[in-house]
């Protein structure tokens, strides 16, 4: 491995993947008179800021001329590439060995001396301004542009932003983003986060607009990869902050704030919703989004619960007998039948907890996914 991909001005802030779909998409669009320009954007916006080194700061280095492979690479034909193109191909190459985050740093003397990383305490404030200066990251960067224009020398975009966020939310003064009205108000916190989700887009391209130090205005501006790395940031400072909801990745819920779960059951739900089984797959979407809804209340989550239910209800007598035991599928429905879920029976218990309805949620939610291999297994024969 070559030890400068791991150093920390080689830290991506985009997911991996994102990094090396936008940079195959640039390579195959070599024609283009500045693709040089779009190139800068994209190591910029994809890589930690703040070093004079760097991704950018070496392909800003680079002649144009044919030159040796960086990481000592050799085998393609270099015969259509440029030195800064087989830069971007090599460094693409070699996304894997690219960190995305500070998390494989060696320890220091005090966390080597107690066997410890240093974890201090994040405030909700603390949350909260890291969002803001994130946020504020992303406007330079030209991420707002495309909804709020350019806050230009000669054409200011004034109080649009605000004007803006008072449509969609009803509230006041939220541009330039107040932080301590916000980490006293978590659901307005909440509310903004998805409303910027929707409101952000990459730019491809930019100018120098040079006069009274305006700095760039951008423009070609992408919707689905600014929103992949929007929700990609944002999640890390929620999940720094131990705020318990990310924004969701896929599904109907896609950009707005879910409850968090582990690996696992974030896994199951990914192969969920990624399921190709008609309107089976369909029902599950749905009672996957108001399970994990913000907010989701005992009957949200109950009426998830129901879904799921009816769903094992109608693979009871075929599928459900070949993946599990007679007495194991019962009991399934012992549960449904006995605990106030699928019926309004006053013999019905009604005292559960709510961690009791959560624990039926994922017992259901991975039954249907054995059931999934089930049926597909069945289909491929």
């Amino acid at each position: 491995m070559n030890v400068r991909l791991a150093e920390p001005d080689y830290e991506l802030v985009w997911p991996r993947a994102l990094f090396k779909a936008e940079a195959a998409k640039l390579l195959n669009r070599r024609e283009l008179g500045d693709w040089n320009d779009r190139c800068e954007v994209l190591l910029e916006d994809a890589f930690v800021r703040g070093y004079e080194s760097g991704p950018l700061g070496e392909f800003r280095e680079i002649p144009e001329i044919a030159d040796a492979d960086p990481w000592g690479a050799s085998g393609t034909s270099r015969s259509t590439l440029t030195a800064k193109q087989q830069f971007l191909r090599d460094l693409m190459g070699n996304a894997d060995r690219l960190h995305e985050d500070d998390s494989h740093r060696r320890p220091y003397w005090r966390e080597r001396m107690s066997g410890q990383r240093r974890n201090e305490a994040v405030t909700r404030e603390d949350t909260v301004r890291d969002f803001v200066e994130l946020v504020n990251e992303l406007e330079d960067a030209g991420y707002f542009e495309r909804q709020f224009g350019k806050d230009c020398v000669d054409d200011s975009y004034a109080d649009r932003p605000a004007l803006l966020i008072k449509r969609a939310l009803g509230v006041d003064d939220l541009w330039p983003l107040p932080v301590a009205a916000l980490a006293e108000d978590l659901d307005l916190f909440f509310d903004l986060i998805e409303f910027l989700h929707d409101s952000v887009a990459r730019p491809l391209r930019r100018w120098m607009h040079s006069y009274g130090g305006c700095g760039w205005h951008h423009g070609s501006f992408e919707l689905e990869s600014g929103r992949i790395a929007y929700r990609w940031r944002v999640n890390k400072v929620l999940d720094r902050g131990g705020i318990g909801f990310r924004l969701a990745d896929e599904g109907a819920d896609i950009g707005r704030l879910v409850a968090v779960t582990d690996d696992a059951r974030a896994t199951l739900v990914h192969e969920l919703i990624l399921h190709d089984g008609g309107e089976s797959s369909d029902q599950v979407r749905h009672a996957i989004e108001l399970f994990r809804a913000r907010g989701a209340d005992r009957n949200q989550k109950r009426s998830a619960v129901v879904v799921l239910a009816l769903l094992l209800e109608e693979r009871r007598h075929n599928v459900l007998a070949t993946a599990l035991a007679k007495k194991d599928s019962g009991a399934l429905f012992e549960i449904a039948n006995g605990f106030h879920i699928r019926h309004q029976d006053a013999r019905q218990r009604r005292d559960y907890d709510e961690f009791y309805l959560d624990w039926i949620f994922w017992v259901y939610l991975s039954t249907i996914e054995l059931t999934n291999r089930v049926i597909d297994e069945q289909s491929s024969v």
